[in-house]
């Protein structure tokens, strides 16, 4: 008998292909036995068994399943089921989603293999919490509550607690660039059927796909990130249109500071990334086409003042969108704790819900993320959080090629302006924009496979 191998090569059981069809016969055989001993729990037992059976699942093929679950995070799915339903499935529904990539997660690594990520931002939200529960939480906030915010805020980074393969990352990567365009894509039905429009007015028309244009908007940037990262690695025409793409979405959407944080690290990117694959001339091209298609724009902005983003520009260039309405009463809170703050989740009670500013606004967060860290974490918290954040980038960055370092590096300066202004770390664009970060710290590339750019070969 030779060593490795089983006694029995033809037995069923020894075959992977059958092993999840024999697990979920076990599993079915089992609901229905307790449905026959005990009827009131058979559909308990039966939803049980249907649960375990897409986990083995998932176990099997997590690629596919973690590919889907991002996309699903892209489309901002509450945004629109609060519209379609009422508030009553808002949290539940981001509760959901990031629910099942904690899950994902817990499946990556059993299957992949778990690691420790010491430098991921997720600890600082663990001390907070802890910290926030000894000293004292904000009047009205309940410590399941913090939990809870806990836990959302850390499940964007449950994938850097595992060894993902390179297929796994290049996949999340590739999935990431296409996430704007299924989002609008997956809204065309239902604005055809009348059930839900793809624009909203809010100072003009607005994309908002499934979910809201900020929303939108904010999965805009991972994604043009994503294209900046193939088109650096590969230099295909696809991976160049679907970045114009990207950006067509991200001007329709009418956010300012998404737009501004997008063309500052793409412009940078091409300007000072030397690259064998996607020449310089190429590069060029793009910023000086941009460049000059600029002034064009705004001599035919009064003609397009029905979007909203040319509208703001032309009428109402200082205009806070009200977050000169949230912001002082974040800063009147963290004053009256400014070293601990007051505990995870605290941003969340600040504003009254169904208060004056947030009926008037739609809106009860900081739209600024160090303002809600401060809350949360006082002064010592943001700090720390701060300064994980640079760490984690800058470790998982080091071993990187040149192109995916500089440009996660930039991706990052953008992020932490953008957090000036925006929801950056507790919405669910987070989600996507920290998979895929976690995906290119998780895939150090070999050499590009094809070179299908003209003069390809010629070194930038």
């Amino acid at each position: 008998m030779a060593y490795g191998r089983t006694m029995f090569p033809d037995s069923p059981t020894d075959r992977p292909d059958t092993v999840p069809l024999i697990t979920a016969a076990l599993v079915l055989a089992s609901a229905v036995a307790c449905g026959l001993i005990v009827p009131s729990v058979f559909w308990a037992a039966l939803a049980a068994s249907i649960v375990a059976g897409i986990a083995l699942l998932a176990f099997r093929h997590p690629t596919g399943f973690c590919v889907a679950w991002l996309l699903l995070a892209g489309m901002s799915l509450e945004m629109a089921l609060h519209d379609l339903a009422g508030d009553e499935l808002f949290q539940p529904v981001i509760a959901v989603v990031k629910g099942l990539g904690i899950v994902l997660a817990i499946l990556c690594a059993l299957r992949f293999g778990p690691r420790l990520d010491v430098f991921s931002p997720a600890w600082t939200y663990v001390a907070m919490l802890a910290i926030g529960l000894i000293h004292g939480l904000y009047p009205g906030l309940t410590a399941a509550d913090s939990v809870r915010s806990c836990i959302g805020s850390a499940a964007p980074f449950a994938f850097g607690l595992c060894r993902p393969p390179r297929d796994w990352a290049n996949a999340i990567i590739r999935a990431t660039a296409w996430c704007p365009l299924a989002a609008v894509a997956a809204a065309i039905p239902l604005a055809v059927g009348g059930i839900r429009p793809l624009f909203v007015d809010s100072g003009g028309a607005r994309l908002a796909g499934l979910g809201h244009p900020a929303f939108l908007a904010g999965v805009c940037l991972p994604a043009i990130y994503a294209c900046l990262i193939l088109l650096y690695r590969h230099g295909r025409r696809g991976d160049l249109i679907l970045l114009g793409v990207n950006f067509l979405i991200l001007i329709l959407t009418g956010a300012r500071a998404p737009l501004t944080y997008g063309l500052a690290v793409t412009g940078l990117s091409l300007l000072s990334i030397r690259s064998c694959v996607f020449p310089l001339r190429w590069r060029l091209s793009l910023v000086l086409g941009t460049a000059a298609a600029l002034p064009a724009l705004l001599l035919v902005a009064a003609d397009l003042s029905d979007f909203r983003l040319f509208n703001v520009v032309l009428h109402q260039a200082g205009n806070l969108s009200g977050r000169d309405l949230l912001w002082p009463q974040f800063e009147a809170a963290a004053a009256q704790s400014p070293w601990f703050g007051w505990g995870v989740g605290a941003g969340n009670a600040i504003i009254p819900p169904s208060g004056p500013i947030a009926r008037l606004l739609g809106t009860w967060a900081a739209h600024n993320e160090y303002l809600r860290m401060e809350v949360e974490g006082g002064q010592i918290g943001c700090a720390a959080l701060i300064t994980m954040f640079a760490a984690w980038v800058t470790v998982h960055t080091r071993g990187l090629c040149r192109s995916d370092r500089r440009i996660m590096r930039l991706a990052f300066v953008g992020f932490a302006c953008h957090a000036v202004t925006d929801n950056v770390l507790i919405s669910t664009p987070a989600c996507v924009l920290f998979t895929f970060a976690i995906a290119v710290f998780a895939s150090v590339t070999s050499a590009p496979s094809r070179l299908v750019l003209p003069d390809s070969r010629r070194r930038a």
